[in-house]
């Protein structure tokens, strides 16, 4: 193909003239941002290499480690972090762990090996209690920066960015009581996560102050981190009596919504269920979901802030920057049994 009818193409998908789109390859001034955008967006868009001189430098690559993407809090995560990673001209290498792909170290491995000057890590191994800790402090070891996002370890001298979880818990258990719920259930993932172990600790605590309810071991129901596993937890608590459900993730709350559903329970009219993280799209589901928000912006800020004082020579701190969580009332969420007396 020659170099006119290329220019052609690229001037047609840009709505320029030839002249202009030249004049934008040659580097050559008296172009606007707006027109000079538009004629890269072409180039990408038809599949053209940028001229080398035109190619953003970048400070570095930055490592980006996640879950499955499956749960929306992830995605919307990685989002947050790319993008402010981007605004400080470091380039993000997004690894997602997929069920039965590649492990966590298998990523930090490759990540190291592109020599990335630092990797954040969101709701990793660093979360469970059960998993070895030294595969990060290997990396610390190295003088590698790293961020640790919803999780804790006292054996990683590195920054770690959580959100409240036992504040959280205790503001829809606080929500649920005053509506005149009693019998509140609390239907979380497995045990050996520290978000996990965390709001169970706000959820007892909130539980003796505000209803004298000290024995909560039945209102407590542990599964998957999933629709399927809200179900089947809210499923036990819902024969336990539970008119009010407070869940650890917003998937989790869909699933005990459906579980209400199936016993021919309506919510929020019988039962109440509450959320957790405010991922995209929760507030169109039917009911709006009631959820405690995780301040995504503010944590994934955070993360790339305190990573790249590190990148940037600041020595390694270990330190817990906590990040408060609210309520924000929707439609699954109603009047309990005291008020419908």
């Amino acid at each position: 193909m020659n170099g006119h009818a290329r220019l052609a193409d690229i001037a047609a998908q840009a709505g320029v003239s030839e002249a202009t789109v030249s004049r934008v390859l040659n580097g050559k001034p008296g172009v606007s941002s707006t027109t000079r955008q538009a004629v890269m967006t072409a180039l990408d868009l038809m599949g053209y290499e940028r001229p080398s001189r035109l190619r953003q430098r970048s400070n570095g690559l930055v490592g980006l480690v996640t879950p499955e993407l499956d749960n929306p809090i992830f995605p919307a995560f990685a989002q947050a972090i790319e993008k402010a990673l981007t605004q400080h001209g470091y380039t993000p290498v997004l690894c997602t762990q997929l069920p039965g792909g590649a492990p966590e170290d298998e990523f930090t491995e490759l990540l190291v090996d592109r020599g990335v000057n630092g990797i954040v890590f969101v709701s990793g191994l660093h979360a469970d209690t059960t998993a070895r800790m030294d595969r990060y402090t290997r990396l610390t070891d190295r003088g590698l920066p790293i961020v640790l996002v919803d999780g804790y370890s006292e054996h990683i001298d590195a920054p770690f960015i959580s959100p409240d979880d036992r504040l959280a818990s205790r503001l829809a258990v606080q929500h649920l009581a005053d509506l005149g719920h009693e019998r509140i259930g609390l239907a979380l993932g497995p045990r050996r996560f520290v978000p996990v172990i965390r709001k169970i600790e706000g959820y007892r605590q909130a539980m003796a102050q505000l209803l004298g309810a000290t024995e909560v071991d039945d209102l407590i129901a542990h599964s998957l981190f999933s629709v399927e596993g809200g179900q089947a937890a809210a499923a036990q608590l819902l024969e336990r009596g539970c008119t009010g459900i407070v869940c650890a993730s917003d998937l989790m709350a869909l699933g005990a919504i459906r579980a209400c559903r199936e016993r021919g329970l309506s919510v929020p009219g019988e039962v109440s269920v509450v959320g957790f993280d405010d991922s995209p799209l929760i507030a169109f589901t039917d009911p709006p979901l009631t959820t405690v928000r995780k301040p995504i912006g503010a944590m994934a800020s955070a993360a790339v802030q305190t990573l790249l004082e590190e990148v940037n020579g600041a020595p390694a701190r270990h330190v817990e920057l906590v990040f408060q969580p609210e309520l924000v009332v929707r439609g699954s969420t109603g009047s309990g049994p005291l008020v419908n007396r």
